[in-house]
């Protein structure tokens, strides 16, 4: 048995072992199970071929007129959106500086920070217009935590 699971791998041995037969479940269990990430593959980022023509367009950074006009729920999603996102560049940077290899488009970073200092200070606003003083205290700690 632990034959099969050295040469199977670890997720082959457990199909074979709860499967009893090719079923339309187990067929979407393999289909799930061929499409699993690593959760580390989402610090790079994905290859792009370089015999593509067109330049790839970054956006830009986001305004705080846009973002007042968001949910805390939103804001507090497109906050971890931007914090992976500036984790991922970070990595690719550092990467690429120990291969003394160019960063590209280094001015991705720059829009991410400053949309994240953007969320901020829209979320301060909210902080300071809150009636209750014990709950704007609570939203500043809050927003200084992040």
């Amino acid at each position: 048995m632990l034959i099969s699971v050295v040469q199977k791998g670890f997720r082959g041995f457990w199909e074979d072992t709860l499967c009893c037969g090719k079923s339309e479940t187990s067929a979407a269990a393999a289909a799930a199970a061929t499409t699993l990430r690593n959760p580390l593959e989402e610090f790079f980022e994905a290859d792009r071929n370089p015999e593509d023509e067109k330049p790839v367009v970054y956006g830009r950074s986001w305004k705080a007129s846009e973002l007042r006009l968001k949910s805390w729920d939103d804001l507090h999603k497109l906050w971890y959106v931007l914090l992976k996102e500036k984790n991922m560049l970070m990595t690719q940077r550092q990467m690429l500086h120990a291969q003394n290899l160019r960063f590209p488009n280094p001015e991705r970073l720059p829009k991410v920070r400053k949309s994240m200092c953007r969320i901020k200070h829209v979320l301060t606003e909210r902080a300071i217009e809150e009636p209750d003083p014990r709950r704007s205290a609570e939203m500043k700690w809050m927003i200084n935590a992040l």
